[in-house]
């Protein structure tokens, strides 16, 4: 946690005043969702995404945020929000970071309606104070996320995901919201057309490499410890396995495709496709691609002059890649 710390550290002021503005721009009349957002705002996780729309911002701007600067990132925060507790719902998942999930403490019904609740909220603050030009940024983020599950949804269930698929996938469910964060921190300052397309590529960037790293986490390395096999029990195809698969003659596939759809919850099973993907240098070729594109993100911040906004997220995107959880 220290390095997210040093990160927030030119920051500091405007994400405390945005922790009490988020927590206020949650607040209802009835009691019951009271008591579950103030749950929610007591669980914040690392607020990445409000991070970069701040550190965007003041790159950007050179000195100030305004206004429009934080009731983007609420939006944001709250629209991502919504989205986690309907995914626990979706997941059937009881925990989220080590806490107890919405939907296990009230129930699904509850959970899909807080869900609903949070992303009114969202929308309903930028329609209040015309952030029109914020508002479709954040509602094309939406869109695509949606896309983006369904599209694995219906792609698992087949196998047959091919390696550009697999990046159209997390473009759409993990890039696009980061996307979303560091072009609406451009856009809140009035920056130019052209700085607001620049940082949103650059959060896509981030985004495609924050999700292959957490691919890689399922088949574990020396920092993480024992490898999971999450995904593979999830039948979720993931750029390592992408890889090895399409490095494998036809009985090999046969055996891999087999072990996934039928074998998926034999632990023995599993560790043998981990080792298979391995063998294949299927982690080699992710890792690779991961660092291409922490490279080319990086490269978009290079004509920025120097500042304490561009050191921290410079530290980001390498920490997006570095970290071990």
């Amino acid at each position: 946690m220290k390095i997210v710390e040093q990160i927030k550290q030119p920051i500091r002021e405007e994400m405390d005043l945005f922790e009490q503005k988020f927590s206020k721009s949650m607040t209802s009349r009835v009691a019951l969702l009271n008591k579950i957002t103030h749950y929610i705002v007591n669980r914040k996780g690392k607020q990445m995404r409000p991070m970069f729309v701040f550190l965007v911002a003041k790159m950007v701007s050179g000195t100030s945020v305004n206004e429009r600067t934080y009731r983007g990132a609420s939006v944001i925060e709250l629209i991502h929000t919504a989205t986690l507790v309907h995914d626990d719902v979706v997941d059937d998942s009881d925990r989220r970071r080590g806490f107890f999930s919405i939907n296990a403490l009230w129930k699904n019904k509850i959970a899909v309606l807080v869900g609903d609740y949070l992303l009114s909220k969202g929308l309903l603050l930028s329609i209040d104070n015309e952030d029109f030009d914020l508002l479709k940024i954040i509602s094309v983020a939406v869109r695509e996320m949606s896309e983006g599950e369904l599209l694995q949804i219906e792609k698992a269930r087949k196998l047959d995901i091919t390696e550009d698929v697999y990046y159209e996938i997390i473009r759409q469910k993990t890039a696009t919201l980061i996307a979303a964060c560091c072009s609406l921190g451009a856009c809140a300052v009035n920056g130019t057309t052209k700085e607001v397309e620049n940082m949103r590529k650059f959060g896509e960037l981030i985004g495609m490499a924050f999700q292959i790293k957490d691919d890689l986490f399922d088949y574990g390395t020396a920092k993480i410890g024992k490898p999971t096999g999450i995904d593979i029990k999830e039948q979720k195809m993931t750029l390592p396995l992408i890889y090895a698969l399409n490095n494998s003659d036809s009985k090999e596939k046969a055996w891999v495709i087999n072990s996934i759809k039928k074998h998926n919850k034999d632990s023995k099973r599993v560790k043998e496709v981990i080792a298979f993907v391995k063998a294949k240098g299927g982690l080699v070729y992710a890792v690779d691609k991961m660092i291409s594109y922490q490279k080319e993100a990086l490269q978009l911040l290079k004509d920025y002059p120097e500042s304490p906004y561009k050191t921290s997220l410079i530290a980001m995107v390498n920490y997006v890649i570095e970290r071990n959880k």
